[in-house]
This record gives C-alpha cells, structure tokens and sequence, in this order.
C-alpha cells in the first residue's frame, strides 16, 4: 500500500515519547493512507489542494517517513546521485538546480558528490554511490575506467552522461558536441579578420576536444597559431591574467586570445586593460560557456553559449520517463544534442 513504511503503531504504551505515525497524519488530515503515501512517494498523482493539506498535517504532527524500510518494501531508495568534479563551476550548479527541482517534483532526491577532475578515485567513488542503492546515476564528465562503465551496465541502473556527446554512452546521454564547438570558435575569430591567435586553454579532457576543433578551423582559415598556454583545472581568473601577459610577452605577439573558457578570458580582458591595449580593435577575446558577469564586463565578453539548465531538465525528463516505465523501454531518445551558440559581444 505505501512506499513508505510506518514501525511506531504497534509501540508499547511505556516506551518513551510517542513518535508521530502515518495513522497520525492521515487522521489529522482526513485522508487515507494511501493518500499520504502518494503524496511523499508521488506528488503528481495528488491535487495541490490535498497535498498541502497533508504536508500541513505531517508539519504539525512532526511525522518522519522512514525511508530505509520504504526502500526495502518496494525495491526503490527514490534517491538519484549527481557527479560534479567541482563545485566552482557555475554552470554545472545550474545544472544540477533544473535536475534537481524535476527529480523533487516526481517523488525522487538529488544526492550530489565531487569526484575533482584527476579520476584517481573514480573506482571508489562508482562503488560508494552503489552501495547507498541509488535509483539512478547521473554523470557530468565521462568515466575513464572500462571496468566502471561496464559494472553501471551490469547493475542496469538508469544513467544519464552529461555535457558531452560519446560514440558509446554508459546508458543515456544529453550534452553537445565539443570540437564542433571548438570549430565554431576558431572560424569566428578567422571570419572577424584575426591572423595571429593565441590560445589559453584549460587541460581537461572536454577543453582539449573544443582546442582541437579549434586548431583544425584556424589552419583550415590560414590563421597562424603563434602561442598556447595550458593552465592546469580548476582555472581562474588570475590563470587568464597571467598566461595572457605570457602570450603578449612573446617574440610572436597575438592579435586575438581564444580561451576555454570564460574564466580565462575574464583575466585575459583584465590583463589588456591593465597593458591599455584596445579590445577588440588591437586585440580580440574569445572564451566560452556565458557565466552570468560575461555579459556585464567592460566591453562585453563574446563567448560560447550552452543552455546548462536545458541539460538538466532533459536528464530529468529521461530519468523519470525510465524510472516509471521500466529500463528496457525504447520511447524516450537516449542521446539529446541541446546544441550551443556564439554570443558576439564587444570583445571579438
């Protein structure tokens, strides 16, 4: 009958303090059992009406779901774990923000965990997340270990990669295309008449993808690569800044700097006003993902936008869809491209 299951009615009368039961709460807001175990297990089959009603009642009478013996009952821990390798990154916040908002709608919580960007302990991480029984796994940068992705297969647990597109996904996917994106930087910078580009570019493996694509479009348009710069992950501003003043410094000066991301670029602007270098018209500056100040800098910054809350709630959507429907079912797209595009502002 309810996905959550309730130990305190039979609770001998000398035993301590009375806990609140589900017998409580369904009395005290005139409705059945089942209605209450709807309401914590799934919301959407409940009108808003009565569903305040009886969050009033669990509220009021301090009632806690015991979700250990639910999970048991019914197979199900209605718990969804995200990877992030860091929580400085912005977009990926705003990722997990739409994931997670979905999830709670339909019944389920949003676990989040820091896995860094080395890989070292991702064996331990997979098989921690596993031993809390999660429901479904939610990844935003790929595995390395074969063996990991190949244990996730074998558990049959729905798992949604995101912020990149594979040849062979886990299980599902939502996410673009990173060289494509690096080629529609690097063709931009060409088309705006830049000859002389240098790149400042983070070290992780997405990054690398955009600078390949990047550095294919830039030779195709005959542009001249005459420096790089790889700054190690986490970046910051004071990174851009300083691989910047590098680049300008060298025997072979940029007319444009294309950075990974717009954290670089944000120190390599700082870095051309401090040197009082006109930007865009001695130098041109390109980064990418559209953090939320990009737009506001002194000229605006022209980047690379990617809907980061779209890719959540599309998680969410594939998530819930096979959650509700079984692993095996085919009607839902396992493999989403939410695309991107190129915001030109003042810089390039």
């Amino acid at each position: 009958m309810a996905d959550f299951l309730d130990g305190n009615d039979g609770q001998p009368a000398n035993s301590g303090p009375r806990t609140a039961t589900l017998r409580d709460v369904a009395q005290l807001a005139r409705v059945s059992f089942v209605t209450v175990s709807r309401v914590l297990n799934h919301p959407e089959k409940v009108s808003e009406r009565t569903a305040k009603r009886v969050r009033a009642a669990i509220k009021k009478t301090g009632y806690v779901p015991n979700l250990l013996a639910g999970g048991l009952a019914m197979q199900r821990s209605r718990l969804v774990i995200a990877v992030i390798p860091t929580f400085a990154h912005r977009p990926f916040i705003s990722t997990l923000t739409e994931l997670g908002l979905a999830l709670e709608k339909g019944g389920y919580q949003l676990l989040v965990c820091q896995s860094g960007y080395s890989g070292e302990n991702e064996s331990v991480l997979v098989e921690s997340m596993l031993m809390r029984r999660p429901d479904a796994i939610v990844l935003t940068t790929p595995l390395r270990s074969r063996s990991m992705r190949t244990l996730l297969q074998q558990r049959q647990i729905p798992v949604v990669e995101t912020w990149q597109l594979h040849e062979s996904p886990v299980d599902a996917q939502v996410g673009f295309d990173h060289v494509a994106v690096g080629r529609a930087m690097g063709n931009y910078i060409a088309e705006k008449g830049y000859s002389a580009v240098g790149l400042i570019w983070s070290e992780d493996a997405r990054a690398q993808l955009r600078r390949k694509g990047c550095v294919s479009a830039l030779s195709e348009a005959g542009v001249k690569v005459v420096g790089t710069e790889v700054v190690p992950v986490p970046v910051s501003v004071r990174d851009g800044r300083h691989a910047s003043a590098r680049l300008l410094e060298g025997r072979k000066k940029p007319d444009a700097l294309i950075c990974s991301i717009d954290l670089l670029a944000h120190g390599a602007l700082i870095e051309a006003q401090h040197r009082q270098i006109d930007v865009p018209g001695e130098l041109g500056i390109m980064g990418f993902g559209d953090l939320e100040v990009s737009a506001d800098l002194e000229p605006p910054l022209t980047t690379v936008r990617v809907d980061a809350r779209k890719i959540g709630a599309c998680a969410a959507s594939i998530l819930l869809y096979r959650l509700a429907n079984g692993q095996a079912d085919a009607e839902i797209e396992r493999s989403v491209d939410v695309g991107f595009s190129i915001v030109a502002r003042g810089t390039a």
